[in-house]
């Protein structure tokens, strides 16, 4: 079995801009720069031939041609008892949705199932301990909320392995495809 995800990777200037955000809540566990992405569709764990195939099928959601993503806001998931991730909103983009919607049709033809959850498109910049403070979580938020990117081309996406660790996740590209 292997744990895989499709992706818009996120680097360059804006991984690094980014970063510049990523400081001042004690309790986060930030990401790393090679860890950040906009996910497409998370799969879970796939077994080694429904894998194959999925790599096949994504072949057919290459064909939106590229466009611009832009990056705003700033968000935490969670609910009213306990935050557990903080976000960099994706500003409304119709080609990432329907790039999104065909990752999912993806897995459905090669018999993947997903859990069912709405697209909200995001880069996450952190996890959350239990014990972090929620009057510190809003002021950081408050704080980073104006955050805005410059639009980004995006003419690629990958399908992605991870694995976990003690450390969190460590992600290796297994296929690149071309918008």
């Amino acid at each position: 079995m292997i744990r895989l995800f499709a992706a818009l990777p996120i680097s360059g200037e804006l991984a690094e801009s980014l970063a510049a955000h990523q400081t001042g809540l004690p309790g986060a566990r930030w990401r790393t720069l090679e860890q950040l992405h906009v996910t497409l569709a998370f799969y879970g764990e796939v077994d080694e031939r429904r894998a194959d195939d999925l790599a096949l099928e994504l072949e057919r959601a290459q064909d939106t041609g590229s466009f611009e993503i832009e990056l705003a806001g700033v968000g935490a998931f969670g609910d009213a008892h306990r935050s557990h991730t903080l976000w960099a909103g994706v500003a409304p983009c119709e080609r990432l949705t329907v790039l999104a919607g065909r990752c999912k049709t993806a897995a459905e033809r090669a018999g993947v199932t997903m859990e069912k959850r709405s697209y909200h498109p995001h880069v996450t910049l952190a996890y959350l301990k239990s014990q972090t403070d929620p009057a510190k979580l809003g002021a950081w938020v408050a704080a980073n909320n104006l955050l805005h990117s410059p639009p980004v081309r995006i003419e690629r996406f990958g399908l992605y392995s991870s694995t976990l660790n003690s450390d969190g996740s460590l992600y290796q590209l297994e296929q690149v495809y071309r918008l």
